[in-house]
């Protein structure tokens, strides 16, 4: 299975709780897993630790069509895109496909869709079409045509369809500019999943194919291509991440070859090879000064988890490994999920693996906290955990959120269930959660409760 960072992408918050690391910005939601990344949301007294269909829901709107891409929040807006196809496809299902995929492009006319709605009332303020005709790539058999989050710089909304194109639109819908992707042959037919990011007048988008992989960057008020510079990738799908540290800014791209930085305008920083996964889809972030790689396709003996310190140049791996290296603080061979993005909480560590099982390790030392522990009842896992008040959230695919007491030791202090299939992260924004369903989106929040 593959690409759903991914592919969910391309797939969710804000700041840091518990003496966590990084710091929150803004009140917006700007991209997959928050502004800052981490996954980790500030406390507030209207985010809840108990919802179901019912239960702490402010408010429930349908979505037409498939995506799996995060909602994002900009001020009382949310945007959400999806592809809605005019004949019937193969629907989505969980669980691990093994190298199984969908050979041909879906069929029929598909629709390209932007939605825009009120963060309070959950009312659709607009829809726009970005782009109508039928897919001319095949997809991973979970994954989506609109399988990227967008992302935000508070001006401009930027939406991109990985294989298709980067639309921009002004937050009351109007479309100002749009840069077409030539499509290229992905492994096994999976698609693309990186979702975009945002930084100081550029958007960064990552396309590693078997034929011309690429990271670019382009203006965000014109959409002019800045720069755009090879990969020599074939098979990866995590969202670049901007490393604000304390010597540089730096966008940091996994890969299943090679582990790179680049600079602002293009040009490698470091990197190092890491025996990664064979597929490379969690997302990096960055907690307690250091920068979190990983990758874990389930039939790989080596799966690594890296904490990378600030300031590398050139090749950062040593003959001797990665023990040595004066740039790697820690490394774990065997600590990678395959679809999730971990998590860093307080001072831990958190694994959530696509088969139902947790982990915890220190996350400034990376010595194992607990090992294997079984979520109950059992469940499989596309999306990437988020925290906060204290606990740490897992969102199953069969729809099932797990609240685990974060801390030294596992304990599931309840599950909520939604009862739909869910690949998407969620995203959190002040007192509000929001969850992305196979068909819907929720806002779940303890205020509406209390009014």
């Amino acid at each position: 299975m593959c690409t759903m960072n991914w592919l969910v992408g391309s797939f969710a918050f804000l700041a840091v709780a518990l003496g966590a690391a990084g710091s929150g910005v803004g009140d917006d939601f700007t991209r997959f897993r928050g502004a800052d990344a981490t996954g980790v949301a500030e406390d507030h007294p209207g985010l809840p630790a108990t919802w179901d269909k019912e239960t702490n829901v402010a408010w429930v709107v349908d979505i037409p069509g498939q995506g799996w891409g995060s909602p994002i929040v900009i001020g009382d807006r949310v945007f959400v895109s999806s592809v809605v196809a005019d004949e019937a496809n193969t629907p989505p299902q969980g669980g691990l496909y093994l190298g199984e995929g969908v050979r041909d492009p879906a069929k029929g006319v598909h629709h390209w869709m932007v939605c825009c709605f009120d963060l309070g009332s959950g009312k659709e303020l607009w829809k726009r079409e970005a782009h109508a005709g039928r897919p001319v790539v095949p997809r991973h058999p979970k994954s989506s045509y609109a399988a990227e989050t967008p992302a935000t710089d508070g001006e401009r909304l930027y939406v991109l369809f990985g294989d298709l194109g980067l639309y921009c639109y002004g937050l009351d819908g109007e479309l100002l500019w749009s840069r077409m992707i030539d499509p290229k042959k992905t492994n096994m037919d999976y698609g693309a999943a990186a979702s975009p990011v945002v930084h100081a007048g550029q958007v960064f988008v990552v396309y590693d194919n078997k034929e011309e992989s690429w990271i670019a960057s382009f203006d965000t008020r014109t959409g002019d291509q800045l720069w755009r510079t090879p990969r020599d990738e074939v098979m990866s799908w995590a969202t670049p991440f901007v490393w604000e540290n304390e010597l540089r800014t730096e966008i940091v791209v996994p890969g299943q070859r090679v582990n790179r930085s680049y600079s602002l305008d293009g040009k490698e920083l470091w990197s190092f090879e890491g025996d990664m996964s064979i597929l490379v889809i969690p997302s990096p972030f960055a907690a307690h000064g250091f920068c979190y790689l990983s990758s874990g396709y389930v039939g790989d003996a080596h799966r690594p988890t890296f904490a990378i310190r600030p300031g590398a140049s050139g090749r950062i791996d040593t003959e001797d490994g990665f023990a040595n290296s004066e740039f790697i603080e820690w490394y774990q061979p065997r600590a990678s999920p395959y679809n999730t993005t971990q998590i860093v909480y307080g001072d831990y560590l958190y694994t959530v693996y696509d088969q139902g099982f947790m982990t915890c390790h220190d996350a400034k030392t990376g010595e194992e906290v607990y090992g294997k522990k079984r979520f109950s009842p059992k469940g499989s896992f596309t999306s990437s955990p988020w925290a906060y008040d204290g606990k740490v959230f897992c969102l199953s695919e069969q729809g099932l959120t797990y609240v685990v007491q974060a801390g030294p030791e596992f304990e599931i202090l309840q599950t909520n269930p939604l009862d739909e299939l869910c690949i998407a992260t969620p995203s959190v924004v002040e007192g509000k959660l929001l969850i992305r369903t196979l068909t819907k989106v929720y806002c779940i929040s303890e205020q509406h409760g209390q009014d």
